[in-house]
């Protein structure tokens, strides 16, 4: 009965993870790198390979959410799967296109100030998806940190 209640728990944990994963990085990691390294070229370097890597996060959590949405046995509540799958498909497209529409755009420094506003409403859009489906998931289960199954 506990292995039910972990995996009927795994769409919030990985909305929740998702979530987390793209404040830290573009809120916290990346503004350190910048206030920190000694030049902004060492800094986007770095900070263009940590975002390639959310990518992947974000795709991966992205589609193994969009996957229990499908589930009978994972699924949420059945008012929130159309949005929440929305919400979880915009999200992966986002990271996608920013990783292989915009990205090559700042790497090559062309038209640096356009491109670096438009990956980062991109970003930000995609962090309200992730957002958007952690809350409606942690609503829907009632979910508070004593109420979740490890």
């Amino acid at each position: 009965m506990a292995a039910s209640g972990a995996l009927r728990s795994l769409p919030l944990w990985l909305a929740a993870a998702w979530a987390m994963s793209l404040t830290t990085l573009g809120f916290f990691v990346v503004p350190m790198l910048f206030a920190n390294l000694p030049s902004p070229a060492i800094a986007g370097g770095m900070a263009a390979k940590l975002f390639a890597t959310q990518t992947g996060i974000s795709v991966l959590c992205s589609l193994v959410l969009l996957m229990t949405f499908r589930s009978e046995k994972l699924a949420p509540c059945v008012s929130l799967i159309p949005s929440c799958t929305l919400l979880a498909l915009g999200g992966g497209l986002l990271a996608l296109l920013v990783e292989f529409g915009v990205s090559p755009h700042i790497v090559a420094r062309d038209n640096l100030a356009l491109w670096h506003s438009v990956g980062s409403v991109m970003y930000l859009a995609q962090w309200v998806c992730a957002l958007t489906v952690f809350g409606k998931l942690a609503n829907a289960t009632g979910a508070s940190p004593a109420s979740v199954d490890f």
